[in-house]
């Protein structure tokens, strides 16, 4: 562990960490999945075929294991950094606010807030600090936040996925090496095109991990994955559209890369490992996905630098 605690008796604040993600519903009740839809979507209810398709990815996967999973994160964060970490989500419990709140009660007086995605979008992520906001409007005594940016660059973040990478083709002859498909979630055409930075920081994590693994550029393609039930035109191409056109060039196995989701959830357990790969199952490709980075101290290291610099005068 590294000790970087600022000394109370300095009059500096007492620093520590809210990592922040979506959240999941608690459990796998159908009204529970209604309520979180609902919540995501802002406060419209969903339809009732809408509710019943979700409860049924939920329960294929058995649930959810995201919250679990960054309460892990939380932990491997802290000893790694020195600071009290705690755990906001935006559409479920334990809240933001609850995050704060243990924060507060644990002596922290400043907080860097993390969102659990490398890449940053004003417009898709305003949500956070709005969250935040409007916690301490409600309380005073929580801490005060700062929201950090982007930070896809983390060069512990890259490694990370560039050595689960490394590590799925070294087990495969280079004969039979997959095709990689390097995937981000899904957007409307509406909102990507006001978000050029973020597709570009997206694009740019590709194209790091690719270097980092040693792929060549015709070993690899950066897509989209997850795309909602929204109307209108979404992000293409979709992961699972571009299977028939890899069996047809002759590559006969693919290795789904997502290069935005830091912890296994429905959009890995379900939209890749049963969705993509029943698509590609059916069109004679074999198919496999890296491990997600879950708890690993790569990811532990780049939090504990986003940590430090958020908060740094």
């Amino acid at each position: 562990m590294t000790d970087d605690s600022r000394d109370r008796s300095s009059g500096r604040g007492v620093p520590g960490v809210l990592l922040m993600t979506y959240g999941s519903p608690v459990s796998l009740h159908r009204d529970d999945v209604a309520a979180y839809l609902t919540a995501v979507r802002g406060g419209r209810a969903p339809d009732e075929e809408l509710v019943d398709e979700f409860t049924r990815r939920y329960t294929v996967i058995g649930g959810s294991p995201l919250i679990p999973i960054t309460r892990t994160q939380a932990a491997v964060v802290e000893r790694e950094l020195g600071w009290p970490v705690a755990v906001g989500m935006r559409f479920s419990e334990p809240s933001i606010a609850a995050g704060l709140g243990e924060l507060r009660d644990r002596g922290v007086t400043e907080v860097a807030a993390i969102i659990l995605s490398p890449q940053f979008s004003p417009l898709l992520m305003r949500g956070y600090a709005a969250a935040i906001g409007e916690a301490r409007a409600d309380d005073a005594s929580l801490p005060a936040a700062r929201v950090a940016g982007a930070w896809h660059t983390e060069a512990a973040f890259v490694d990370g996925i560039g050595k689960r990478v490394a590590g799925a083709l070294a087990s495969v002859p280079r004969d039979e090496r997959p095709h990689v498909l390097m995937t981000a979630h899904s957007l409307p055409r509406r909102v990507a095109e006001q978000e050029p930075d973020y597709l570009e920081q997206l694009r740019w994590t590709a194209t790091a991990v690719a270097h980092r693994a040693g792929l060549r550029t015709d070993d690899w393609t950066f897509c989209w994955q997850s795309a909602g039930h929204e109307p209108g035109e979404w992000m293409k191409p979709d992961f699972a559209d571009l299977m028939p056109g890899i069996a047809a060039r002759g590559r006969r196995r693919v290795l789904v890369v997502p290069v935005q989701f830091l912890a296994d959830h429905l959009e890995t357990l379900y939209d890749v490992d049963v969705g993509a790969r029943e698509q590609a199952e059916a069109a004679g490709v074999a198919f496999d996905r890296i491990p997600s980075l879950n708890a690993d101290p790569d990811l532990a290291t780049a939090l504990a630098h986003v940590a430090r610099a958020t908060l740094a005068p």
